[in-house]
């Protein structure tokens, strides 16, 4: 009996230390659940993710991580309620002024471990590339310190090393400042593109063939798309059946693991920001030109 009791408290003890282990314990075995962590060294000054950089996660096969952008949102209760019932864990990467309207949200997201990062305060539509540098770093400062207070009632009391930029519209120079306040840049290996006018079939048939054609890496979707949260149960059951296996991203201090990208990567993601770039530069120009004119004619017309 004091044999038995001894097995059963290691056994608890072992558990309580490790909430993956805790939550498989309470995962029926139908369930997709998380399988492992991985740390991530916010000191290390990386960037990750093969559509923006030439190195990533080092995921096993069939290893999935799942992020979700632009939060929290109205359908963000929906994406957590999927998550809870496969006891599943993500990333989400948070707008400060979507936290700071909705608090609560970003307090489930922890209170039911999950992990989240950072997003910049309002992600401008200009980019924070079209910004100054001033106001690029003031957006994103805002941003951390407005999840910050949403998630923890104060400032810096629990830092997180996860930064994602919108629309993966960086600079050097700002890649350098998010490393030097002690956060790792994450990007994507592949998305859900859900930003597209798709039903949640659709959706969900675009993102499992990219995944079956990558086989594994850290997926990006947005939990402020209602056909995402629609598609979300689907999906999960969907990697559960073909074998695929949640990885969860946390923060720690030891070597972050990661894997080089071949010798003829490409990123996916800057002839795309490029072309959208130049397109809003464009359209500014317009409206410059216009409101320039309009007094001109108003004059005229005296």
């Amino acid at each position: 009996m004091i044999q038995t009791l001894h097995i059963l408290s290691l056994a608890a003890a072992v558990i309580a230390a490790c909430p993956v282990a805790m939550a498989a314990a309470a995962c029926a075995p139908d369930k997709l659940g998380t399988a492992r962590e991985i740390e991530i060294n916010g000191s290390e000054a990386l960037s990750l993710g093969l559509q923006s950089y030439p190195r990533t996660l080092d995921l096993k096969d069939h290893e999935v991580v799942l992020t979700f952008d632009d939060g929290p949102a109205e359908p963000t209760p929906q994406i957590l309620e999927a998550l809870k019932r496969e006891c599943v864990q993500a990333t989400f990467f948070l707008i400060g002024k979507n936290a700071k309207e909705m608090p609560h949200l970003v307090k489930r997201e922890i209170e039911e471990g999950h992990t989240v990062g950072y997003h910049s305060m309002t992600h401008p539509d200009r980019t924070l590339r079209l910004m100054s540098l001033a106001e690029a770093k003031a957006d994103i400062d805002a941003g951390i310190e407005a999840v910050d207070m949403a998630a923890f009632g104060k400032v810096g009391e629990h830092p997180q090393p996860f930064f994602r930029f919108p629309g993966f519209a960086d600079t050097p120079e700002l890649l350098n400042y998010v490393h030097s306040r002690g956060m790792a840049v994450l990007g994507s290996d592949l998305w859900a593109s859900d930003w597209r006018k798709m039903t949640p079939q659709e959706e969900l048939k675009l993102v499992l063939e990219r995944l079956e054609k990558e086989k594994k890496g850290i997926v990006l979707f947005h939990d402020n798309k209602p056909v995402t949260a629609k598609m979300l149960p689907d999906f999960l059951r969907a990697l559960k059946e073909r074998g695929y296996k949640v990885v969860h991203l946390v923060s720690g201090s030891g070597t972050t693991p990661i894997e080089e990208a071949d010798a003829d990567w490409k990123s996916t993601t800057a002839p795309i920001v490029e072309k959208i770039l130049k397109a809003k530069q464009h359209e500014k120009h317009k409206k410059e030109t216009r409101d320039k004119a309009a007094p001109e004619k108003e004059h005229e017309g005296m």
